[in-house]
């Protein structure tokens, strides 16, 4: 595996506790980033923790992103530890089940957005300010390939990717004379925890979707998106890459 150069680099992952965010953090670290691991899952995240401090500076912040008091807090968690905040990774998210339009709750349509979408908008807002002091940044939002095609049984989800899509194109443009780079990648779905919210004829469905006949890797992920992350990413902004293994159409 090669080196990404991150070296001295301060990267901030949300939902680093588990599953693509957690390969993030690993790859990171193995780059020579300090980590700082955003995650609302309290335990998970202590163990995540022991088990990444083994490779590098970790740093454990307990972080509702819904709550703006919260990532604030983390924030300045996260400048206490590292002082800077290079690299911010908005991993964390959910699927929120499955279901027609019309079945899906209205309340469970509101917490996805509420955590897939303003949610890394509240974090961007209020990480941007820390990358225009220092004149540096990179930031990777994870949308999904749902984003771009719209999974039936997941409008909620799908939506809530297509909105991060926007946010991502916007921001880039917002930022793109002050050296802050900000990027999105849209997996196909990837074998992890989050499976265990989604119905099995909903994962079967994902899977005959992807023409390379698998789910995606986390470790695969993490390549990309660390690049993206790096400083070799250097015209690329408001851009989106794909992660989907032949299935999206454009």
């Amino acid at each position: 595996m090669n080196r990404i150069d991150l070296e001295g680099r301060v990267v901030v992952v949300t939902g680093g506790a588990r599953g693509i965010g957690y390969a993030v953090a690993q790859r990171a670290l193995r780059s020579g980033a300090s980590v700082a691991l955003w995650d609302l899952d309290a335990g998970r995240l202590a163990r995540s923790e022991r088990e990444l401090g083994e490779l590098g500076k970790v740093a454990a912040v307990t972080v509702d992103q819904t709550k703006e008091a919260q990532i604030e807090a983390a924030v300045s968690q996260t400048l206490a530890a590292f002082g800077a905040i290079d690299v911010l990774i908005n991993c964390a998210g959910i699927t929120g089940g499955n279901g027609t339009t019309w079945e899906l709750e209205p309340d469970v349509w509101r917490q996805v957005i509420d955590v897939n979408l303003i949610g890394p908008y509240l974090v961007c807002r209020a990480v941007v300010p820390q990358m225009l002091k220092q004149g540096y940044g990179r930031i990777v939002n994870i949308a999904s390939v749902a984003g771009k095609e719209g999974n039936p049984n997941a409008s909620h989800y799908s939506a809530s990717k297509a909105g991060l899509i926007g946010l991502t194109k916007s921001l880039g443009k917002e930022l793109a004379t002050k050296n802050i780079l900000v990027n999105a990648v849209t997996p196909a779905a990837a074998k992890t925890e989050i499976f265990d919210s989604m119905k099995q004829e909903h994962i079967d469905y994902m899977l005959s979707r992807i023409p390379m006949n698998r789910f995606l890797l986390p470790e695969e992920a993490a390549s990309l998106i660390l690049w993206l992350a790096s400083e070799d990413c250097a015209f690329s902004t408001g851009s989106v890459f794909d992660l989907s293994g032949g299935r999206a159409t454009y």
